[in-house]
């Protein structure tokens, strides 16, 4: 399997981790994604880029399964608001393309939080940012690659 700019940055920190591929370039949903690894989607997270009101971008990491609470999330990093960043806007501003977009190592690092239902698993499965890969880890282990706090971010 190839390795990733994430798998680098997680083995250059010596952060254990299993490599996952689901097949190149593949356009799938979360729950395909869930499915093709064979995971409980509930341990299966999406990496979420956003704008808030102040101009300034958040990055939210959420179970594939679940929806982002706006307003819980604007709360989270103290905005009045935020909004979804616009597609055409990921990949210059991360350099992650939509479906491949992960928490570690984009372009700039940006606050970021992750759903507070991660922090009792014991291990989650994330974008390895590329169409195709995951990497699964435990949650303990995130903050040795990425600043970051829990907090409460999916719709009910």
């Amino acid at each position: 399997m190839d390795k990733t700019n994430v798998m680098r940055i997680l083995d250059q920190k010596k952060i254990p981790y299993t490599p996952h591929s689901i097949g190149d370039n593949t356009k799938l949903s979360g729950k395909e994604v869930a499915e093709a690894l064979g995971k409980d989607p509930d341990t299966v997270f999406k990496t979420l880029v956003t704008s808030g009101k102040t101009g300034n971008k958040y990055v939210f990491v959420i179970p594939i399964n679940k929806e982002l609470d706006l307003k819980k999330a604007a709360k989270a990093v103290s905005e009045k608001s935020i909004e979804m960043l616009k597609q055409k806007d990921l990949l210059p501003l991360t350099g992650y393309v939509h479906g491949g977009c992960s928490p570690i190592g984009m372009k700039k690092f940006f606050t970021t939080c992750i759903d507070i239902s991660a922090e009792e698993k014991e291990k989650i499965c994330f974008s390895a940012g590329k169409i195709g890969f995951q990497v699964e880890l435990s949650p303990k282990d995130i903050p040795k690659a990425i600043r970051f706090r829990f907090a409460d971010l999916t719709t009910e």
